[in-house]
């Protein structure tokens, strides 16, 4: 019996986060040894620089590094993370100066397999107290290897993507096939502009432009065909705001993080404002050639239950292609699939209900953020990549396009309440998943194996990583 419970304990460690006490470090590192002192605090900060730049909360960030930096001695540490730098300064105690360093993010990036390896690492380095010089080795290879799938693998996936938001939002084959080239346009086209070094905010103006082209065209000229064009600019508005941090900028405003918040939220609308200018000039230059704009007055689809299962595989495939689009790992598709679909399944049957786009988002958010922190568990991959992915399908591109177009017609009074609605649902959603790993948090706690392995002196947690107190 001993037997068969030391096996599941190992296996559960293997696992799961386990809030136990942390082993004693088997190489513990000299403190007045600056050298090997500065190894582990840059990397302590090189591991909270590829969390920081995935889109991670700040909370998480600084609970990463401050385990990587008390595994191996320096658990006296202050750790400062700001948008784009962290700072580290530890207490080598009252004989010897204080050790600090700072590291400046160059970069944000949605590499999903890079995260989940660097998450895999982290737990490595807490339960074998990997050497330094090991652990750095094994992080350079990391960040230098080269993402899982081709490009054109990841264009696929954002063009998919846009599709399947059509499906969601009541488009036809049509629909859902103009807005899967003209994602895949967009795609191409951002790559190829960022290659060139053009700042995002054009990208994103760029990207606004080629959404609404095939609309108008699709307006014009289609004049016999029954379909609906603005779905395609909504689909192509969800995609472009589905890469946007709106999650992380939300969970540090709530978190006491106001700094970092600010800079995010600033970031996220920024990138907003260029998404509408593109698709105000493309609108703007459709009315001087006399093309015919996609119309505004149209019900959202999705307030109802009608065809309940398409649209669930939709919202499926939608999160599972983003994914894909992202670089993760292929373990993690199936549950960012799943976490899609229990999204869209909540949001629908909450709406249905008669509460109003804000709750039901909320709601449906929350349930991803807890699906997603127990979930991914089970796929060996960090909560925010299945998290971001279930609330993919619910971004509020089609409320964001009726507030610009209704702006553009003079209805000032009505765009500005329906972007107030698309920003209303937008913190919604990354409040709800905020609250949801809070609970997963407590639902996934082995209580096994405070039971078998003798905890005795209490610990506290404070983000995805447990820490345990000095003595």
């Amino acid at each position: 019996m001993d037997r068969v419970i030391d096996r599941l304990v190992a296996e559960r460690i293997a696992t799961v986060d386990a809030v136990v006490e942390a082993p004693a470090p088997l190489r513990p590192i000299d403190l007045s040894d600056d050298a090997a002192v500065t190894q582990v605090m840059e990397l302590a900060e090189r591991v909270g620089e590829v969390v920081l730049a995935s889109g991670t909360a700040v909370t998480d960030t600084t609970t990463q590094v401050e385990f990587i930096a008390a595994t191996y001695g320096l658990d006296r540490c202050d750790i400062d993370v700001t948008y784009n730098s962290i700072r580290i300064s530890a207490d080598r105690g009252p004989k010897l100066p204080p050790a600090s360093t700072m590291r400046v993010v160059q970069y944000r990036t949605l590499d999903f397999t890079r995260l989940a390896a660097v998450d895999r690492l982290t737990r490595r380095i807490r339960r074998e107290v990997v050497p330094p010089e090991e652990a750095h080795a094994a992080l350079d290879e990391i960040t230098s290897a080269p993402h899982p799938y081709n490009r054109w693998v990841a264009t696929a996936g954002w063009a998919v993507l846009a599709a399947s938001i059509a499906l969601l939002l009541g488009g036809g084959i049509l629909v859902a096939a103009t807005s899967c080239v003209a994602t895949a346009a967009i795609d191409r086209t951002n790559r190829a502009l960022n290659y060139r070094d053009l700042p995002s905010f054009f990208q994103a103006m760029v990207g606004g432009a080629i959404a609404t082209i095939p609309a108008i065209l699709l307006a014009t000229f289609a004049l016999h065909i029954e379909a609906n064009p603005s779905i395609i600019v909504a689909a192509g508005i969800t995609v472009l705001l589905s890469g946007l941090q709106l999650v992380g900028a939300v969970e540090d405003a709530i978190t006491g993080a106001p700094i970092t918040a600010s800079a995010r939220m600033l970031e996220v609308m920024m990138m907003t404002g260029g998404i509408i200018a593109g698709v105000a000039l493309a609108l703007k230059a459709a009315d001087l050639l006399h093309a015919v704009a996609p119309p505004i007055d149209i019900s959202s689809s999705t307030q109802s239950i009608n065809n309940l299962p398409m649209k669930v595989l939709a919202g499926a495939v939608a999160s599972l292609t983003f994914a894909l689009a992202c670089y993760a790992e292929r373990r993690a598709l199936a549950a960012a699939g799943m976490s899609g679909a229990s999204a869209t399944v909540c949001y629908l049957l909450v709406q249905q209900s008669g509460f109003g786009p804000v709750v039901s988002s909320g709601v449906a958010a929350c349930v991803v953020g807890l699906a997603g922190g127990l979930m991914a568990r089970r796929a060996l991959t960090p909560p925010l990549v299945v998290a971001v992915a279930g609330i993919t399908p619910l971004l509020p591109g089609l409320t964001v396009y009726r507030g610009l177009s209704a702006l553009l017609n003079g209805h000032q009074l009505v765009g500005l309440n329906q972007l107030l609605a698309a920003f209303g649902v937008g913190c919604a959603l990354a409040a709800g998943v905020t609250l949801g790993e809070w609970f997963a948090r407590f639902l996934r706690r082995p209580r096994i194996l405070q039971r078998f392995q003798g905890i005795r002196r209490p610990t506290f947690h404070t983000g995805e990583y447990p820490i345990v107190p000095p003595s």
